[in-house]
C-alpha cells in the first residue's frame, strides 16, 4: 500500500482547469490550451508522498529546471513557454510555475547512468548486467561506469515503481528510430550535465529525462537535472563500495527506516510527521545543491 498520506485539494483558478496532482506537481490547462505546471513542496519517500513539506523546494526544484534548460538548449529544446504566474492564481505560485506546450509525451522515461549504484546496483548483484546490458565483473556501489549507459523505464502511477526494460522494448513501443534518438539525446544531455557538474565539485552519477514530440520535434519537458530526478554526490567524498552521500531525500529515508520513527515500512499505516530538524536538514541539501550547481545565493 502507497500513495498519499492526504491528497491535497487542488486549487482553483479562474480560467484554469486542474487536470492532475502528482508527488510533486500540480498540473493545469489554461483557455490557450497551454499546460501550467506549479511544483508544490511536497515530498516523498518509499511511494508515500509524506504528510510534511519541505519549505521552498518547489521553487528550488522549478529554478534549477530553468537554469539547466539554458545550458542544453544547443542539444534539444524545451518545452517551457513562460515563468509568469497566471492571473488570479495565489501569489504562492510565483518562482514555482511554469507554463509550458502540451507535448505528445513518450511512455518512457529516459534514465542515464554514469555510475554504479541503486536499482542499477541491484540488477548488477544479480547478473552483472543492468536493463541487458552487460558491465564488467569487479564493479560496487558507486563504483564509475566504463561509460555511460542508457537504461529506460516505462512509467509507474503514483506509488507504484517504474519498471526499468531492456533497450529493445522501447523501441517495439516507440519504434526504432524514436528510440534511437531517445537514447542518443539522453546521453548526449547527461554528458553535458555531468561534465558541468564534475566542475562545480559534484558527480552526477545518474539522472532521467522524458521526453515528447512539438510538431514532431523532440522536446525535453518536465523537470530536469534536479534532485529530485537526479543523484547528486559530492565528488570530494566519493568513495565506491559504500552508499554516497547524497543531494536528496536521504535524511527522509533514514529517519524513517530508523527505530525513532516508529513507522513499519512494510506495514499499512502510512509514514508519520517529519521532526522539524529532519526537515530542515533536508531542505538545506536542496539549497546546497542549487547553490553549488548554479554559483548563486538562494534567497
Amino acid at each position: 500500500m502507497s500513495g498519499f498520506v492526504t491528497k491535497p485539494e487542488p486549487v482553483q483558478v479562474p480560467g484554469l482547469v486542474h487536470l492532475h496532482t502528482g508527488k510533486v506537481r500540480d498540473l493545469y490547462r489554461d483557455q490557450a490550451g497551454r499546460l501550467v505546471m506549479v511544483a508544490s513542496d511536497r515530498t516523498s519517500a518509499f511511494d508515500w508522498v509524506l504528510p510534511n513539506d519541505i519549505p521552498d523546494k518547489g521553487r528550488i526544484l522549478t529554478q534549477l529546471s530553468l537554469w539547466w534548460f539554458d545550458r542544453i538548449a544547443d542539444l534539444v529544446p524545451n518545452h517551457v513557454i513562460s515563468t509568469e504566474v497566471p492571473d488570479g492564481a495565489p501569489a504562492d505560485w510565483a518562482g514555482r510555475t511554469m507554463i509550458c506546450d502540451d507535448l505528445e509525451m513518450f511512455p518512457v522515461e529516459c534514465v542515464a547512468r554514469g555510475y554504479l549504484t541503486g536499482s542499477g546496483l541491484r540488477e548488477y548483484e544479480q547478473d552483472r548486467t543492468v536493463t541487458g546490458i552487460a558491465l564488467p565483473a569487479g564493479l560496487v556501489d558507486g563504483s564509475e561506469l566504463p561509460a555511460p549507459i542508457y537504461t529506460p523505464a516505462l512509467k509507474a502511477e503514483v506509488g507504484e515503481h517504474d519498471e526499468n526494460v531492456p533497450y529493445e522494448e522501447t523501441a517495439r513501443r516507440v519504434g526504432a528510430e524514436w528510440a534511437a534518438t531517445l537514447r542518443q539525446t539522453t546521453l548526449a544531455v547527461y554528458t553535458r550535465a555531468r561534465d558541468i557538474a564534475r566542475e562545480r565539485g559534484l558527480i552526477l552519477a545518474d539522472t532521467k529525462f522524458e521526453f515528447g514530440l512539438r510538431g514532431g520535434e523532440l522536446v525535453i519537458g518536465d523537470e530536469v537535472l534536479t534532485p529530485d530526478s537526479s543523484r547528486y554526490w559530492p565528488a570530494d567524498s566519493w568513495e565506491p563500495g559504500r552508499a554516497q552521500e547524497s543531494y536528496d531525500k536521504q535524511f527522509i529515508r533514514d529517519w524513517l527506516s530508523s527505530p525513532a520513527s516508529g513507522w513499519d515500512r512494510t506495514g499499512e499505516l502510512p509514514p508519520p510527521e517529519l521532526p522539524a530538524d529532519i526537515l530542515e536538514q533536508t531542505r538545506a541539501k536542496y539549497v546546497e545543491a542549487y547553490e553549488r550547481l548554479t554559483g548563486e545565493t538562494w534567497v
